[in-house]
C-alpha cells in the first residue's frame, strides 16, 4: 500500500479510537426518584413535568450525560423491589453520578393490597417484618434512612457519587409560606448525607424560598395547577431544574463548568405534526377552511406544534412532483408525526392540464407523460405516491397516519357519497401494508354527516360540495382529535386536549 495512504488511514483509525475513548470517558449523571423527577413518560402528558426532564437544558451535554431513570409512584423502598434500580446500577461507571430523590411515596401504608410502597420513618437501622399482601411476597421494610444509605453504598462501590437531594416542596401554603419538609423527609436525607459524607442538595428549602417569593397566587395555574399539588407544570420543572443546578455549582466543583452560564431555556421541547394533504387540510381563506387549521385547538398546544404544509389544489401525485413533499422530508425529524390525507383531486387528468391524476390502486403500475413543456414524467398509481411518503417519513423516524379523506357534501339515493371502493381502500390497504395508523375520516365522518341530515351538513360547506366553512372544518378536526385520543398504538394520543374534546 502506498504509504502516505498508509498514514492517512493510520491517522483516521486514531481519530476514530480516541472520539471513542473520549465519548466513554463522558460522566453521566443518573436521575433516581419519583413523579416529581419523572413525570409518567417525560412526555408532559397533562402538562405535568418531572425537573429532570428539565435538567439537561442546564447542561453542556456535548461533555456531560444526563439519564432520567426516575418512575412516578416509587419510593425509595420500591424502587429497588421493582428492579428498577437493579437495571440502572449497572450502567454506572467511575465518574459518574448519581442523583437520588425519594420521600413524597414513602410516607405510604407499609403494606397493603394497593400499593405497598410506604417505608419505616426515620434514619435507624429498624425494620419491620411482613408478608406482603400486594406482591404475596416475604419482604422486610427498612427506614427511608436505611434505603438511602444502600443506594449511597452501592453508588460509592461502582466508583461513583452519589448526591442526595430532598423532595421538592407540595403546593401546599400555610400564613403566606409554602410548608418545608425540614422535619421529615427533607431533614432525613439530609442526615443520611452527612453521615454517608456525601454532597447534600436542599432542593425544597430552596424551591420553596423561590416559590415564597413569586407567592401563592402568582404560583397557581403557573408553576402548579389548582388540580394538583405535588407535579410541576413545564415552569415549575424549569424551576426546580434551576434550583438543583443552583446546588451543583454550590457543591460539585467538577461539575460547575460543565453547566451552561446562559442557558437557552426551551422546555418543553415541542413535538411536531406535520400535515400534507390537499385543500380540505390546507389553512384556506376566510370563506373556505381546512380541518388543519382549526386541529391545533384540540391538542396541547404546550406540547406539540402542529405545522400545516397541505396544499389546495394537490394530489398525492403533484404534492411529489412539485417538490413540496421534498420541502416537508428536509424538516423531519426523528420523534415527529406526520398524518397524510389525499384523494380529492387524484381522479383528475393524468395527460391533460392539471396534471394531477394518479393511477388507480396501489400497484406499480405506471404511465409516461410528456407535459406540455416537453418535460417527461411517470406517472404512478395512488397507491405508490402514498407509500413513498410514508416509507420516507419512517426512514426519517417518525410516526405516521394514512387517514381517508372527508367526504363531499353528495348524497345519491340519500346517503353520503364514500370512496369504499376506492381512494379510501386504497389507503387502508396502503396502511396496512407498511404497519401505519390508519384513520378512517371517510366513513366515519359520513356516518355522522347522515345522523346530522343534509340540510344541517349543508351549512358546514361553502358553495360547493368539497370545501368546507370553519365550522366544518372545526367539526372535522375534533372528529379527527377524538379517534387518534381512541389510537392506543400510538403517542400521539397523549398530546390530545381531552377537555377540548367535550
Amino acid at each position: 500500500m502506498n504509504k502516505p495512504i498508509l498514514l492517512i488511514l493510520l491517522s483516521c483509525l486514531l481519530a476514530i479510537g480516541l472520539h471513542a475513548e473520549n465519548k466513554s470517558k463522558k460522566p453521566t449523571i443518573f436521575l433516581i426518584g419519583d413523579s416529581t423527577v419523572k413525570n409518567g413518560q417525560g412526555d408532559g402528558q397533562g402538562g405535568l413535568w418531572g425537573w429532570g426532564d428539565a435538567l439537561s437544558q442546564f447542561v453542556d451535554t456535548s461533555r456531560l450525560n444526563v439519564e432520567n431513570h426516575a418512575m412516578g409512584g416509587t419510593s425509595s423502598r420500591s424502587y429497588r423491589s421493582k428492579g428498577l434500580w437493579s437495571k440502572v446500577l449497572p450502567s454506572i461507571k467511575p465518574g459518574d453520578y448519581v442523583f437520588i430523590q425519594f420521600g413524597h411515596n414513602d410516607s405510604g401504608a407499609v403494606n397493603d393490597t394497593i400499593r405497598a410502597r410506604g417505608t419505616l420513618k426515620g434514619t435507624e437501622n429498624k425494620s419491620v417484618e411482613i408478608d406482603n399482601l400486594l406482591t404475596g411476597k416475604h419482604e422486610f421494610v427498612h427506614s427511608y434512612g436505611w434505603y438511602l444509605q444502600q443506594y449511597v453504598k452501592e453508588i460509592k462501590a461502582k466508583g461513583a457519587i452519589p448526591v442526595i437531594i430532598s423532595p421538592i416542596p407540595r403546593n401546599d401554603w400555610k400564613n403566606g409560606s409554602i410548608i418545608r419538609n425540614n422535619q421529615n423527609y427533607g431533614l432525613w436525607a439530609k442526615k443520611i448525607a452527612r453521615s454517608e459524607h456525601v454532597t447534600f442538595i436542599d432542593l425544597n428549602a430552596k424551591m420553596a424560598s423561590a416559590l415564597d417569593k413569586i407567592g401563592q397566587d402568582a404560583v397557581m395555574n403557573t408553576y402548579f395547577f389548582k388540580r394538583d399539588h405535588t407535579h410541576t407544570t413545564a415552569k415549575g420543572a424549569v424551576l426546580a431544574a434551576s434550583m438543583v443546578v443552583e446546588g451543583i455549582q454550590e457543591e460539585i466543583k467538577p461539575l460547575k463548568p460543565l453547566m451552561l452560564k446562559e442557558p437557552n431555556i426551551h422546555f418543553p421541547v415541542k413535538k411536531r405534526i406535520f400535515l400534507i394533504g390537499d385543500s380540505t387540510v390546507a389553512n384556506g381563506n376566510d370563506s373556505i377552511v381546512g380541518w388543519g387549521r382549526e386541529l391545533p385547538a384540540f391538542f396541547d398546544s404546550s406540547r406539540i406544534e402542529i405545522i400545516n404544509k397541505a396544499r389546495g389544489g394537490r394530489s398525492s401525485r403533484s404534492y411529489y412532483y412539485e417538490g413540496l413533499w421534498d420541502e416537508v422530508l428536509q424538516q423531519l425529524k426523528k420523534g415527529d408525526y406526520v398524518l397524510i390525507q389525499f384523494g380529492h383531486n387524484d381522479t383528475g387528468n393524468i395527460d391533460k392540464a392539471k396534471f394531477r391524476g394518479s393511477l388507480p390502486g396501489i400497484g406499480d403500475e405506471v404511465q409516461e407523460i410528456t407535459r406540455p413543456d416537453d418535460t417527461h414524467e411517470t406517472v404512478h398509481t395512488y397507491g405508490w405516491y402514498m407509500k413513498k411518503y410514508i416509507t420516507d417519513a419512517k426512514a426519517k423516524g417518525c410516526q405516521v397516519f394514512v387517514l381517508s379523506h372527508i367526504p363531499r357534501n353528495r348524497w345519491p339515493n340519500d346517503r353520503v357519497e364514500r370512496v369504499n371502493t376506492s381512494f379510501g381502500l386504497w389507503s387502508k390497504q396502503v396502511a396496512a401494508e407498511t404497519e401505519v395508523h390508519f384513520i378512517d375520516l371517510n366513513n366515519s365522518i359520513a356516518d355522522q354527516y347522515e345522523s346530522m341530515g343534509q340540510e344541517q351538513v349543508a351549512e358546514f360547506f361553502v358553495n360547493d360540495r368539497t370545501h368546507t366553512k370553519v365550522t366544518g372544518a372545526t367539526y372535522n378536526a375534533k372528529t379527527l382529535a377524538k379517534f387518534i385520543l381512541a389510537e392506543k398504538g400510538s403517542t400521539l394520543r397523549n398530546y390530545v386536549d381531552r377537555d377540548a374534546l367535550k
